[in-house]
């Protein structure tokens, strides 16, 4: 029996399904638990992908993408879910949140164009952080959003697809320690 009660989405990174083979990691470790739904946030924002390169695909995010993926999954989901995104798609289930995405609990790990908004989700959040990454919001943006992260020692953006910390973070939502 699943201890949820609601859908549970996890978000993509930049990259999203093409090179994503580390999800599988924690859709394993959740799904005993969760009822969980996948969304590539390139195909959430209408991303072209004949240019498969991270700066084409930043700036098609970047020009119009997030305000395509954040309609997207306003249009899909309806009902109270919980988020774990990465990278981009954290950025995404934050905007979604603040048009009226009915998230309880946001998940977000190197979601690091957060540095830009300043408006906070009226939901739980979580955010990750890796300590070599250079892009992530600054001390005085945490402190306004009232919001303390969990900034992982030696760890740079894609910390996300280390076992370790897979384990980490799925521990800590199983054990709703967000």
């Amino acid at each position: 029996m699943k201890l949820s009660t609601y859908l549970n989405i996890i978000l993509s990174d930049l990259w999203g399904r093409d090179k994503s083979n580390w999800v599988s990691d924690y859709v394993e470790l959740l799904r005993d638990n969760f009822e969980i739904q996948y969304y590539d946030c390139c195909e959430l924002g209408g991303i072209d992908k004949t240019i498969f390169t991270e700066q084409s695909l930043h700036d098609q995010f970047v020009n119009g993408g997030f305000e395509i993926a954040v309609e997207n999954l306003l249009n899909k989901e309806k009902g109270e879910i919980k988020i774990l995104a990465f990278s981009v798609g954290g950025t995404i289930a934050w905007k979604a949140a603040l048009k009226g995405l009915k998230v309880s609990d946001l998940v977000a790990v190197s979601s690091t164009r957060l540095r830009y908004e300043n408006q906070v989700p009226n939901c739980q959040v979580k955010l990750y952080f890796g300590e070599r990454d250079d892009c992530k919001p600054d001390g005085s943006w945490f402190l306004n959003c009232q919001i303390v992260p969990e900034i992982n020692k030696n760890n740079d953006h894609l910390m996300y697809v280390e076992k370790d910390f897979i384990h980490l973070v799925c521990d800590a939502i199983l054990k709703q320690n967000l």
